[in-house]
């Protein structure tokens, strides 16, 4: 039984790990290096994370300055972050490429909460699931005959309160990245 509670509060955990790479990705009125982390660009015929190709800094709240480690990177670097669902313009003065983040529209900042919304929304379908296979796999076990039907309830009732917890956790998150997509 605890074999199965630690796999799924383990598995919650990652579910809530991976809202919060999601929500890094998410852009809002500030600059953040957290931006770029799903950008991949070419280096040497292999598929790379910018990060791991270049010096990413932020100097200023609404400037993003990206400086290749090898120069014969910029115009691969440029073509990668146009490409991107982040809508800057990448400038590119044969050094290092600035990028000015533009404050978000009103319209935008919505779009934004709505898609924050749906992201956390799919983890706590996620952490639901996780819950679902776990119960499943407590009902086999019981039958089986390794452990008791009360010690089977027991086991339900730790993991709807990780569930409860995980599912709060989640919803805390959202809570903050609306907050910092809605400030002006």
């Amino acid at each position: 039984m605890d074999k199965v509670l630690k796999d799924a509060e383990s598995r919650m955990k990652k579910s809530i790990s991976a809202l919060g790479d999601d929500f890094n990705g998410l852009r809002t009125g500030r600059a953040s290096a957290a931006l770029f982390d799903k950008i991949k660009v070419d280096y040497y015929g292999q598929s790379t994370p910018l990060s791991q190709a270049a010096t990413i800094s932020v100097p200023e709240a609404r400037l993003v300055v990206i400086q290749p480690w090898d120069k014969g990177l910029l115009g691969e670097i440029e073509r990668a972050i146009q490409k991107s669902e982040l809508s800057v313009n990448p400038n590119n003065d044969g050094k290092v490429i600035r990028i000015n983040i533009p404050p978000l529209t009103e319209e935008r900042r919505k779009e934004l909460v709505k898609v924050a919304k749906n992201q956390a929304e799919q983890c706590k379908v996620a952490i639901r699931n996780i819950r679902r296979d776990a119960n499943e796999e407590l009902k086999k076990i019981q039958k089986s005959g390794d452990i008791s039907e009360d010690e089977e309830k027991r086991g339900a009732d730790e993991i709807q309160k990780l569930t409860d917890k995980h599912v709060e956790e989640a919803g805390k998150l959202l809570e903050a990245k609306e907050q910092e997509i809605m400030e002006v």
